[in-house]
């Protein structure tokens, strides 16, 4: 075994960069979702242009509900704050919720509370409600 004395010797000369974005000084922007006109705060902390995979942080207010839709990509939801209401249950601050790609869901606030939460995409964003021609998944069984 080689004993190291010098300990710049340990520190690696080819080191990554790092992108920060700090949300506490990020100001609220709108997310627009064309389709229903909601106006959604948020802040984008970080998208890859190599996989099109996002990370924002999104507000839903008290009582909105995102009804039944579908992503060309999964993602997941980490609350931060408030609960957050989908179509198999309910999510309080520190819950991880995954939605794979290709089913619907029903997810938003409660009638009460604002939720807070950060929004993690696999692919480019992309949203198809029920009203929608481009529906890339069946809504029911065959």
């Amino acid at each position: 075994m080689t004993e190291i004395t010098d300990k710049a010797e340990t520190v690696p000369t080819n080191q990554t960069d790092v992108i920060v974005a700090d949300s506490s000084r990020m100001p609220w922007e709108t997310f627009l979702v064309p389709q229903t006109g909601a106006e959604l705060p948020s802040k984008s902390l970080f998208s890859d242009p190599d996989t099109g995979m996002q990370v924002m942080m999104l507000r839903y207010a008290a009582g909105f509900t995102n009804t039944w839709h579908t992503h060309p990509h999964a993602h997941g939801m980490y609350v931060l704050d408030g609960v957050l209401n989908t179509h198999r249950g309910q999510y309080g601050p520190g819950n991880f919720v995954w939605f794979p790609e290709g089913g619907w869901m029903e997810h938003g606030a409660t009638a009460d509370n604002d939720v807070t939460f950060l929004f993690i995409t696999n692919k480019p964003f992309g949203i198809v409600y029920a009203s929608d021609d481009d529906q890339p998944y069946p809504m029911f069984d065959a």
